[in-house]
Formats: C-alpha cells, sequence, structure tokens
C-alpha cells in the first residue's frame, strides 16, 4: 500500500466523486480511479459504493479514512518538523467550532491566519454539537465551559463572562429570580442536547450546579437568546452572545450576583497532534488575538 494511495483516497471521499478529487489532485480521473481499486484490492475490502451520481463510503471505508486521515497528519508534521525550508505552518488544518461564536469571533480571525501564512488551508465545520475530535478526524476543536475529562490536550485560550437574563416582558409575568432557588418556579431556556441541565452558582462560596427546565432546549446559543428575547423563558448563555440585547434592553440580567466569575473557551486537539507546527501557530495566534477582549457582535 502506498502513501500516495492513501492521500488519494482521503481526497476522493471527501469529495465524494472522482473527478472533483481528481481537479483537486490535478490527476485524471481514470487515474484516481485506478489507485482507489489498487488500494481496495491490497486491503482487501472495499471501501467505496460506486454509482453514477456519487460515492458512498461503506462502514470500513469509513474506519479506513478516519485512521487515513490521521496517519496522513503525522506523516505531515514529520515532514514540517524535518524540514527547515517549509519550517513555518502550511497544510490542511481542519476544525470544529461552536457556531455562534464561530461566526462572531473565529471567521475574522481564521481570514487574518490564512493572510499571514498563505500555505495553510482551513476546512470549518461550526456546529454546536461536541464532535468526537479524533473518531471524526478533526485537527482541533473550540469548546466552551467545563470540559469532559478526555486524552486531548486543551489550551485556554479567553475567559468569557456566563449571564443569566430574561425579557422584561418576561419579569413583570412570572417576577424576578431572587437566589438561583427561584429557578424551579421558572421556565428556562436550555442549551444543549437530551439529558438534565444544571447551571452553576456560588451559592455559600462553593460552585454548585442548580437542575433546571424548560419549554424549550437548543444547541444553538443565538436560537436560545431570541427565544429569550420573545418572552419565552430566562436563559444561561455568554456575553458575547446577548450583550447586543441586554444593551438594547430587549433582555435584562438576573442573578449576577450568584454566578461564577468566567467560563473558558479551550482550543483542544489530540495528542497524537502536539507537535504539529500548524496547531501551535494557530493556538498561539488565537490566544494573542483573544487576549484583547472578544467584542459583542
Amino acid at each position: 500500500m502506498q502513501l500516495d494511495d492513501m492521500r488519494i483516497f482521503v481526497a476522493t471521499v471527501d469529495a465524494r466523486n472522482f473527478t472533483a478529487a481528481a481537479n483537486r489532485l490535478s490527476l485524471s480521473k481514470q487515474f484516481v480511479s485506478r489507485r482507489v481499486m489498487a488500494l481496495e484490492e491490497a486491503l482487501g475490502v472495499q471501501l467505496l459504493i460506486r454509482n453514477t451520481r456519487k460515492l458512498a463510503v461503506t462502514e470500513l471505508g469509513q474506519e479506513f479514512y478516519e485512521r487515513a486521515r490521521r496517519i496522513l497528519g503525522e506523516v505531515e508534521d514529520a515532514e514540517q518538523a524535518m524540514s527547515l525550508r517549509r519550517a513555518g505552518p502550511r497544510g490542511l488544518l481542519r476544525v470544529s467550532a461552536p457556531m455562534s461564536f464561530g461566526m462572531m469571533h473565529l471567521s475574522p480571525l481564521v481570514a487574518a491566519f490564512l493572510r499571514e501564512h498563505n500555505e495553510v488551508r482551513f476546512d470549518m465545520e461550526l456546529s454546536d454539537r461536541t464532535v468526537d475530535v479524533v473518531g471524526e478526524g478533526f485537527d482541533m476543536a473550540i469548546r466552551i465551559g467545563t470540559l469532559a475529562d478526555s486524552t486531548l490536550i486543551a489550551q485556554k485560550l479567553v475567559d468569557v463572562r456566563m449571564v443569566v437574563c430574561c425579557s422584561p416582558g418576561y419579569l413583570r409575568r412570572r417576577g424576578k429570580p431572587k437566589v438561583p432557588a427561584d429557578l424551579e418556579r421558572h421556565d428556562c431556556l436550555l442549551y444543549g442536547h437530551g439529558g438534565a441541565v444544571s447551571w452553576d452558582f456560588v451559592i455559600d462560596g462553593a460552585v454548585k450546579g442548580v437542575e433546571v427546565h424548560g419549554p424549550l432546549r437548543a444547541n444553538n446559543g443565538d436560537l436560545i437568546r431570541d427565544s429569550a428575547v420573545a418572552g419565552l423563558g430566562i436563559v444561561r448563555l455568554p456575553d458575547f452572545i446577548v450583550a447586543r440585547t441586554i444593551q438594547e434592553g430587549l433582555l435584562v440580567p438576573v442573578l449576577d450576583a450568584f454566578l461564577p466569575s468566567a467560563a473558558t473557551v479551550y482550543a483542544v486537539y489530540p495528542q497524537h497532534r502536539q507537535s504539529s507546527v500548524t496547531i501551535r501557530a494557530f493556538v498561539g495566534f488565537l490566544r494573542e488575538r483573544m487576549s484583547k477582549g472578544l467584542a459583542p457582535a
């Protein structure tokens, strides 16, 4: 099995099309198709399901794709480390980030980084789901708040203030919560996926989680914020998502005296990518730019 065949296969899966992969690699469609077939023969398994419109990846093909991406990433890291001529950041960086944070803060920084490093390419996924960084072949992810235990390396980028707030109309109808325990009788708009949701507060000098419930759950902060503006309930969101609506009087902070000082934004990446020149450069760039603060959108 040749390393170039692995690269061709990864490009083909990314493009879901032999022609598009061939164009990306500056090869002929026939050559790309032959090399993928040779790879399947060498492995003794079917990697792709071919039809006239597009390609589908088999279960074994997906597993091989994820492993191949990691291997190619390690090869690229080794090439960067060994080549003085190419000591700077280069190559493809596949990054996952939360939707609102990505649009408001990461997007302009990616553009600025690319202007400084023209040998780097980004493949960005903006989504509020928690991706499997290693299993899905990401090089890096941006996470906000408490990190789950994992083998990922976490680098702190910046602290963000969390805000609990609701609309003036909701306060008139339901009254203002004075202590975190009052949230038991309020409608809370929940950010995240299934399962119980708790919000952290400082109670009797210690940070404690208060379980909250409500009529709406979503994995997008903008949707939750807009629902709070519409008077549906109380939200707990990063300052950069709600700052403008608070300035405009559309939302009113509550329980400020009980909130922890901040949540942390992290860059996380697999251990096998810690030697990557490109990841180190991008994380350092983000930390330096974000140290100046996050402006509300």
